[in-house]
């Protein structure tokens, strides 16, 4: 199991400003209470939640890093997942 995030959303996730990610998967890949390697620290996974396409806002790409809602669509929507999951999680160093 793992959560990685693209380079550019490394450094907003260290400072705390990113605190959840949108994830369209076949199956959940991560748990509550795992923790994922990052950089210099990691992520610990504080809740996991199943949503719909449609819940995903500007506000909640905003939120997870992104400028829009089709930047981060461009980033979530690959392979042949259809499940959507909004992970919520804290970032720790060491």
């Amino acid at each position: 199991m793992s959560l990685s995030f693209t380079r550019r959303l490394r450094d907003p996730i260290a400072r705390g400003d990113v605190t959840c990610t949108v994830r369209i998967w076949r199956r959940l890949q991560v748990k509550v209470g795992g923790r994922y390697a990052m950089d210099a620290g990691h992520v610990t996974v504080t809740r996991i939640q199943h949503i719909d396409l449609e819940d995903i806002t500007e506000d909640l790409s905003r939120r997870s890093g992104f400028a829009s809602l089709d930047d981060l669509m461009s980033v979530a929507r690959h392979g042949s997942g259809e499940s959507v999951y909004l992970i919520d999680f804290e970032y720790a160093e060491g």
